[in-house]
């Protein structure tokens, strides 16, 4: 929502200064197509000849994860952190058991309360990875830490892909601009002898590609790689929750304690309060 707004507020506000300043719509109208054609054009070019089909593929989906914010909310990270103590829980408990849920999570009743974490199928391989390890009796808490720290920067490099070169292209835009004013201009002094009036009309042109460069960079672009990089950047915070959790635990502290480090680790704005989680575990432990 607030990325349509800045958008609609962002064009108002260029164009509104500009004809409340006396501009003349005429001339940005009359050369757009072209300047945008070959401004465009060429970022997109660029952007197919600098990233791999990795990156291309997930451009799309990068763009709507821009408008929609982040995807894990306040109640996804209830939900982790009551499913990881159901875990851990019965890791201590009864092992056996808990290989029948790191097995075939998607057959898990553990899981299956908990949809949209068992969808997303990082949350699903780190907890049962982590797990499978300490069952293994590969439960060095230090070494473990180490592992998934590892890990979760594979992932952040993975995901800030597109968010780089979004931003790569941002960069370009401005130059690509100079080189449609170039080419306006080059095209003026091929009519050089043309009247004043035509002359102006065509600098004027030329001049649209350096604005639409700048104005598509810095307005659009630019802005939209930041706030995919935030989006990114939030939704990773979940991982570390995780992390956090799972080292917890294998540092054997008490499970209830093994959760409160990772409501900690929470960022504020989407960190449960602690009677709600404490009601959410009580009701957990009734309902086993």
């Amino acid at each position: 929502m607030f990325g349509i707004v800045g958008i609609v507020l962002t064009i108002v506000m260029v164009f509104g200064g500009y004809l409340l300043a006396g501009g003349k719509m005429a001339v940005i109208l009359h050369s757009l197509p072209y300047e945008m054609m070959i401004i465009m054009g060429a970022a997109v070019g660029s952007y197919l000849l600098s990233n791999d089909s990795h990156v291309l593929k997930h451009t799309p989906r990068g763009l709507v994860r821009a408008f929609k914010g982040a995807h894990w909310t306040e109640t996804d990270h209830q939900d982790i952190l009551c499913l990881l103590f159901r875990l851990l829980k019965i890791a201590r408990e009864n092992p056996v058991e808990l290989e029948t849920h790191i097995e075939t999570p998607e057959e898990s009743p553990i899981f299956q309360v908990y949809p949209r974490l068992l969808a997303d199928h990082d949350v699903v391989s780190l907890i049962t990875d982590t797990l499978r390890s300490a069952s293994l009796n590969y439960d060095d808490p230090y070494q473990v830490e180490e592992i998934l720290s590892r890990r979760l920067a594979i992932l952040r490099e993975e995901e800030m892909h597109v968010p780089h070169a979004l931003q790569s292209m941002a960069d370009a835009l401005p130059a690509l601009g100079i080189v449609a004013a170039v080419l306006g201009v080059i095209k003026t002094m091929g009519s050089i002898d043309q009247p004043p009036a035509v002359l102006g009309g065509m600098i004027g042109g030329a001049l649209v590609g350096t604005f639409l460069g700048v104005f598509l960079a810095y307005g659009f672009v630019a802005p939209l790689a930041s706030r995919l990089g935030g989006v990114v950047k939030a939704d990773l915070g979940f991982y570390e929750v995780i992390k956090a959790v799972l080292v917890a635990g294998l540092h054997n502290h008490a499970t209830t304690l093994c959760v409160e480090v990772g409501r900690q680790a929470t960022p504020e704005h989407v960190r449960p309060s602690f009677n709600v989680l404490e009601t959410a575990l009580r009701d957990l432990k009734k309902a086993a």
